[in-house]
């Protein structure tokens, strides 16, 4: 993997803002549950929150090998904090390949420079990985639709401004913008998660909420085959890379406390179990690292085979991410299971990892399809 000039400048950035504004004050916010204001704005200032969109639209312009070296130095920092960047980016290109005008002109700058921030509703409390359960229901009246059902774990709608909400209708799925303040949506906080802890998790309660035909994204029935799926496709990148993130947190802070901690009249680096751990720590951080980059560069070139390279790329990423984050806490023995130490966040972030945006289940049975496809496409041709 050979990062050209720009792309190792834009990492050097990525990786100073991390150490400077959200390494020292990730613990903080994962034992708080929040995420200050102040630091959203931050992300903003610095054109982060319109990393995937084009400069004429208010963005940055990163094409997606930077956006996923991004998503890896605020991973490494802070998972909370990626999954912001997620969630946001999700939305926000969803407006602007599938968008109307008067809804790009309304939204894509806003959401561009942070003045309005975006969250992903699709998930429900029957349908996770089965989305096309989902039960919220679309119903025409007049010039409008009214909106009724329940979204759950929706990653920072605690603050978001508007919400990618995903809905049944009569002519299929669709999508809506849905703004904060229409009446009807009443969005309840989410405490008590596993992981991710700062990312500001909450409930909507959509009851009758009025939404104008304007607001529907896409044509009608397209909601999921089209519209979620790419939106997926940017959030299962970006995991991707901020597990990339998370493994090489681990990896660093490991090498610290091993040249540091003595046992047995030793330093832990000196003994050859935890060679072996470290070792392997190297391995996968390089080897996930190279596969996300792969598939970033895949989708910058609009190879149609991207989709499975990110699938691939997330699944194994997210595995390396969860087996180094166990080595980690096993290294620092009781230490590790302790908030005083950032690897039991780093521990319990990476389980998520292994859920949000396709489980590794789902990714497993996508991968095993892509290449049956593959194999059958090839004996067709041979005959």
């Amino acid at each position: 993997m050979e990062l050209t000039f720009e792309q190792q400048r834009l990492r050097a950035a990525f990786r100073e803002f991390a150490d400077a504004h959200i390494v020292p004050h990730a613990n903080t916010w994962d034992r708080e549950e929040r995420m200050p204001a102040e630091m959203v704005r931050q992300l903003a200032s610095k054109g982060y929150l319109g990393a995937v969109l084009p400069a004429d639209c208010g963005g940055a312009g990163f094409n997606m090998v930077g956006f996923g070296l991004l998503n890896e130095e605020l991973g490494r920092g802070c998972s909370s904090i990626r999954s912001l960047l997620t969630v946001h980016s999700m939305a926000a290109l969803t407006i602007w390949r599938w968008g109307a005008e008067a809804q790009k002109a309304q939204w894509l700058e806003k959401l561009g420079q942070g003045q309005a921030i975006a969250a992903f509703a699709l998930t429900e409390p029957e349908a996770g990985s089965d989305a096309r359960e989902i039960r919220t229901e679309a119903v025409v009246s007049g010039d409008d639709f009214l909106l009724s059902g329940h979204k759950k774990w929706i990653t920072f709608a605690q603050i978001a401004d508007l919400f990618l909400v995903f809905a049944r209708s009569q002519r299929g799925p669709c999508a809506f913008l849905l703004e904060r303040n229409t009446p009807g949506l009443v969005i309840s906080p989410v405490h008590g998660m596993l992981g991710t802890r700062a990312s500001m998790m909450a409930e909507l309660h959509l009851e009758q909420c009025r939404v104008p035909k304007r607001n529907l994204v896409g044509a009608p029935g397209f909601g999921l085959s089209h519209i979620a799926s790419s939106a997926l496709d940017c959030g299962r990148y970006s995991v991707a890379w901020g597990c990339v993130g998370i493994a090489q947190a681990c990896l660093e802070t490991c090498l610290r406390y091993t040249g540091q901690r003595k046992q047995f009249g030793t330093l832990l680096r000196d003994h050859q179990l935890v060679q072996r751990m470290i070792a392997h720590m190297v391995v996968g951080v390089k080897a996930a690292r190279l596969l996300c980059y792969n598939a970033g560069q895949l989708k910058d070139a609009g190879d149609p085979t991207s989709m499975i390279e990110i699938s691939i790329a997330k699944y194994f990423a997210c595995k390396t991410a969860a087996e180094i984050a166990r080595d980690a806490v096993q290294i620092h023995g009781a230490n590790g299971c302790s908030s005083e130490y950032p690897v039991e966040r780093f521990y319990r972030d990476a389980k998520i990892m292994e859920i949000i945006e396709g489980s590794n289940e789902i990714q497993e049975i996508t991968i095993a399809q892509s290449a049956c496809q593959e194999v059958a496409d090839s004996a067709a041709i041979a005959r």
